[in-house]
């Protein structure tokens, strides 16, 4: 009974640390900065393409909503290119190296 209970009680560990490590790629905060920071950029720049005259004269001929769209497009990619690059590791893994 011993063995069998311990067996069942490490399946279950199993399944929780399983778990954990999926949800905590999931939420890993570069993934959720990175991909706010595109969405808003690709949204800031379309409405930075073709800006009016009023919008240009406010901004003293300076497209600010091209530049700051462009400008957060690059930083959610480098973002999502960071966690492309580093993945989460989580404790008990070891890194994989690369030589």
């Amino acid at each position: 009974m011993s063995e069998q209970h311990n067996s069942e009680l490490h399946n279950e560990v199993s399944e929780l640390e399983r778990k954990s490590a999926t949800a905590a790629r999931l939420f890993d905060i570069r993934r959720i900065i990175g991909g706010l920071f595109v969405v808003y950029g690709v949204i800031v720049t379309i409405a930075g393409i073709n800006p009016s005259d009023a919008d240009m004269k406010k901004a003293e001929d300076i497209n600010i909503n091209l530049w700051t769209g462009l400008a957060m497009l690059a930083l959610g990619l480098f973002f999502l290119g960071w966690l492309w690059l580093r993945p989460t590791v989580q404790p008990g893994e070891e890194p994989e190296e690369s030589e």
